[in-house]
């Protein structure tokens, strides 16, 4: 069995909701985060879902798609996403999948 470090942390206010995602995002990490963040974006309908990646150590193609994925839930829920604080690797990787067309994105 693989076993990766991995988690969230929350915040939320004013109909914000930032989404702090730690450690390795891949296969397996990445469809338990999908089903915990889902239910959370259906639960606290937010107007904006802000991803900080700054605690990121790897994301391969399965951590793309968990973020276009709860882009599409907050387009379906008239909300906006942003991407802030991703490291160099995790920002080249956001540039060469062109996530810059959905995502606001942010260094800060």
């Amino acid at each position: 069995m693989i076993h990766t470090d991995y988690g969230y942390e929350v915040r939320s206010g004013n109909r914000v909701l930032c989404v702090r995602l730690y450690g390795e995002i891949d296969h397996h990490s990445a469809s338990v985060l999908r089903k915990d963040l889902d239910e959370l974006l259906l639960r606290e309908r937010p107007l904006r879902l802000v991803f900080d990646l700054s605690r990121i150590d790897f994301m391969d193609s399965s951590g793309l798609g968990l973020l276009m994925g709860r882009y599409r839930l907050m387009k379906e829920l008239g909300g906006v996403t942003a991407i802030e604080r991703a490291n160099q690797g995790t920002m080249k990787m956001l540039h060469l999948a062109g996530m810059e067309r959905f995502f606001e994105i942010g260094r800060g």
